[in-house]
């Protein structure tokens, strides 16, 4: 398997998160195997998208909450990894406390 859990949709509170908001975190090391995705197919909609991490941010956007991990961002990213047989991939990681606020700064809009 080679995430945890294929979800559909995201069963944490909105983020309100910008690109550029997601810029300011250090990508660091994620499991594939312990990522839920949030979305169950890859739209090449949404991957062709202005706004998606394919002419964007080099790294999948993963939210932490509630002790899970969600991919928010950057499936296509996360696939390629598997397919080339790796475990981990760079992703950067926004820790969400239980009530959905930031918690690295207390605020669920970035801190900007």
């Amino acid at each position: 398997m080679i995430f945890k859990m294929v979800g559909d949709g995201r069963p944490y509170p909105e983020h309100g998160l910008t690109n550029r908001d997601w810029a300011q975190i250090p990508p660091r090391q994620v499991r594939l195997d312990s990522l839920i995705t949030t979305k169950a197919v890859l739209d090449l909609h949404s991957l062709l998208a202005k706004d998606s991490t394919f002419y964007g941010d080099l790294f999948p956007h993963v939210v932490r909450w509630k002790g899970e991990l969600y991919l928010e961002d950057g499936l296509h990213r996360a696939l390629r990894a598997a397919l080339h047989q790796r475990s981990v991939l760079h992703a950067r990681v926004l820790e969400l406390d239980d009530t959905g606020e930031n918690a690295a700064n207390g605020s669920g809009d970035g801190g900007e």
